[in-house]
């Protein structure tokens, strides 16, 4: 009997009391919202989405493959109607591939002609922009110039592409020039009238334009 009076009394004054347990209880309800809490945010971190890798270098570039694209079908297709929005642009990395592109077709041909090529670019350029700005009412940029006209200068090089193979100093070379002249021509003033509102005026704006390609095509046939 002495033994279990001795257990009763050692029971009742023990440290542990409904407090402990109830402390105990709130540090793990604590515990387990914070995981919660956790989890939460991880699942609400924004997933990254995947960028194809040709956009990312078009990107870290500055060039937009896709207005080149669109560009290049619009001087192929004469007909088309061209997107002023896409065309009012300074983008001279097509005209610059362009001219290296008619440049090492003259050098196929035996010809080089690298400075012809870039200074009758550079002071054909200068003349249609200030004529530009005389005829239209909003103006153009020197860069907008350049890049219609060294867009349209393809057909050009198509020519002289055919110049490799063949001779074009005959009546089929004078015949084959003088298309890729309108070509080019009418393909650069429905650009120019399209980005500048110049309706009515494509005829006024084709016939300069038709004399600075009549230097590139004299450039190739001879």
């Amino acid at each position: 009997m002495s033994n279990l009076g001795q257990f009763d009394s050692d029971f009742y004054q023990s440290n542990y009391t409904i407090d402990n347990q109830e402390h105990s209880c709130n540090d793990s309800d604590a515990y387990g919202n914070h995981n919660g809490s956790r989890k939460l945010q991880a699942s609400e971190q924004p997933q990254h989405a995947f960028v194809p890798p040709e956009m990312l270098m078009s990107s870290e570039l500055g060039i937009n493959f896709d207005h080149i694209w669109q560009k290049t079908l619009t001087v192929l297709n004469p007909l088309k109607p061209a997107d002023g929005s896409i065309m009012n642009e300074t983008d001279l990395a097509g005209p610059i591939l362009f001219c290296v592109a008619l440049g090492a077709t003259f050098l196929l041909a035996g010809k080089v002609q690298f400075g012809y090529v870039y200074g009758m670019s550079a002071i054909g350029c200068l003349g249609i922009y200030a004529l530009l700005n005389l005829m239209s009412s909003s103006g153009v940029s020197y860069g907008c110039v350049a890049s219609v006209l060294g867009y349209c200068l393809l057909p050009m090089v198509i020519l002289s592409s055919c110049a490799i193979f063949f001779s074009l100093q005959g009546t089929i070379g004078t015949v084959l020039a003088l298309i890729i002249i309108g070509w080019c021509s009418l393909s650069a003033s429905k650009i120019f009238i399209s980005a500048l509102d110049m309706e009515g005026q494509q005829l006024l704006v084709a016939y300069p334009c038709a004399l600075l390609y009549g230097l590139f095509a004299l450039l190739t046939v001879f």
